[in-house]
């Protein structure tokens, strides 16, 4: 695949045909949040944080740059005032998940979102994935898994397989960027195997 040229924030930009936008700004050290992005995955889409302005052939629009593809002559505006703003609303609706996360409120400082807006929701997960697309993708175990839908969704351990597989493991706690991951966990052990210790989990 041939060489695609585009416009970043006004930088000419070399990228190969079938990268994404993200990937074209981070070969330029530009830079883009994200929340549910990482390299070793595929890409999701899902926090919307990474959102960008792309215009061709005159035309403007919003889309999450960790999942559009690179095209010739694309003029990628990654800080306008729709941008930010879009950024400061996805930023506070998470927040009332997690308003502890410390990798959300430096992103919060810098957009000026204001963590209170919204009241606070019952779940710290912010739905981006990390733990459930890691064990499936680089694990290949499936021990984590979305349940139920919309505002119900949440993830879910399944308890025969992390007391096989995540105590060795835990390789997806790092992921995570709040703390409702080990907390799933352990309340997971807990429930499952309400008389066990973790050790003695790790070892049936």
């Amino acid at each position: 695949m041939g060489d695609i040229t585009l416009e970043i924030d006004g930088k000419s930009i070399a990228a190969k045909e079938g990268t994404t936008v993200l990937e074209a700004a981070r070969s330029a050290d530009i830079f883009i949040p994200t929340l549910c992005h990482n390299e070793m995955l595929e890409p999701y889409g899902g926090c919307r944080l990474c959102t960008v302005e792309v215009e061709s052939r005159g035309r403007k629009k919003l889309v999450a740059s960790c999942l559009y593809p690179v095209e010739p002559d694309l003029i990628v505006r990654t800080r306008t005032e729709m941008v930010d703003k879009v950024r400061k609303l996805v930023l506070e609706f998470l927040l009332a998940h997690a308003p502890d996360s410390v990798r959300m409120n430096e992103l919060a400082a810098e957009y000026g979102a204001d963590k209170d807006r919204f009241g606070k929701e019952s779940s710290f997960c912010i739905l981006c994935g990390l733990c459930v697309r890691y064990c499936a993708e680089v694990k290949k175990r499936n021990v984590i898994g979305f349940v139920d839908q919309g505002a119900k969704r949440e993830i879910n351990f399944i308890p025969e397989l992390a007391a096989q597989y995540c105590w060795d493991c835990k390789e997806c706690f790092p992921l995570c960027p709040t703390s409702y991951l080990q907390a799933a966990y352990h309340l997971t052990h807990a429930i499952a195997f309400p008389s066990l210790s973790l050790d003695e989990v790790a070892q049936a």
